[in-house]
């Protein structure tokens, strides 16, 4: 069965419009677990718009399912990660004009800063993902590098209009996820994904893990975290390969 991370970021983006103390992305990371996530995703951003360090340190001390540690590879925030030891480390582009995460990593381009964040994070036990394009030259440089997983972005996907250029994409991340696994590497995908659009996604073999966030977050204030945990789950569930059976009504409260 296909993992499901979701990712608190945009609770803590609410509480931060009006530095306050709640939301608490913390509590959110609480009522996710219980609906049903196996991860915990928080990108703590060298301008810290959403999330804090304090975040991050009690969130490796609350939650009892992975923690997935969002990160650029620059120096202070890799320092951040040494310390709270999250199960997972995924480096990430990061512009601080971006609204939000925009692209893969090019892995070739900043191989020389790349490697050296993934060589001191391995060496403290950390599992190691590079968030990246579905394009053949980056996954061989993230095998090259000694990446554990690579994530691919799926905002092409996600963003692409009318049924040839989904189909297109969605041929990209199978390519893509063949070629991955076949040199030994796992494989995530997450960036915009949504309760419709995952369906075609969970299909592609070789998928492990998705790390879904804005969907989630933005169905939780309508009907609660759990239940917005739970219907992600579901609508996973009901598209795997030979899924496990559900009752609808329960997964729905």
């Amino acid at each position: 069965m296909i993992r499901l991370g979701v990712n608190i970021d945009h609770v803590a983006t609410v509480r931060q419009a009006r530095r306050a103390k709640e939301p608490d992305p913390v509590a959110a990371a609480v009522l996710a677990t219980l609906g049903g996530a196996d991860g915990i995703t928080v990108h703590l951003r060298e301008d810290r718009r959403h999330i804090q360090d304090r975040d991050v340190f009690l969130l490796k001390e609350t939650v009892q399912v992975r923690l997935n540690l969002e990160m650029a590879a620059a120096g202070e925030i890799v320092g951040i990660a040494l310390k709270v030891k999250p199960d997972e480390a995924t480096l990430v582009p990061e512009k601080r004009q971006e609204l939000t995460t925009e692209g893969g990593l090019d892995v070739i381009a900043t191989e020389p800063a790349t490697r050296a964040a993934v060589e001191k994070l391995k060496a403290a036990g950390i599992h190691v993902s590079l968030f990246i394009d579905p394009a053949l030259p980056q996954v061989d440089a993230a095998r090259r590098l000694g990446a554990d997983a690579i994530e691919f972005q799926t905002a092409s996907y996600s963003e692409a209009v009318g049924g040839a250029a989904v189909a297109a994409e969605l041929e990209k991340l199978r390519a893509a996820t063949a070629h991955a696994v076949g040199l030994g590497l796992h494989v995530h995908m997450g960036h915009g994904l949504n309760y419709w659009n995952v369906q075609p996604v969970v299909r592609i073999a070789g998928v492990e893990e998705l790390n879904i966030g804005h969907a989630i977050v933005s169905r939780a204030v309508l009907v609660g975290m759990e239940r917005a945990v739970r219907e992600m789950r579901q609508a996973m569930q009901e598209h795997q390969p030979n899924p496990k059976k559900t009752d609808t009504k329960t997964a729905a409260r």
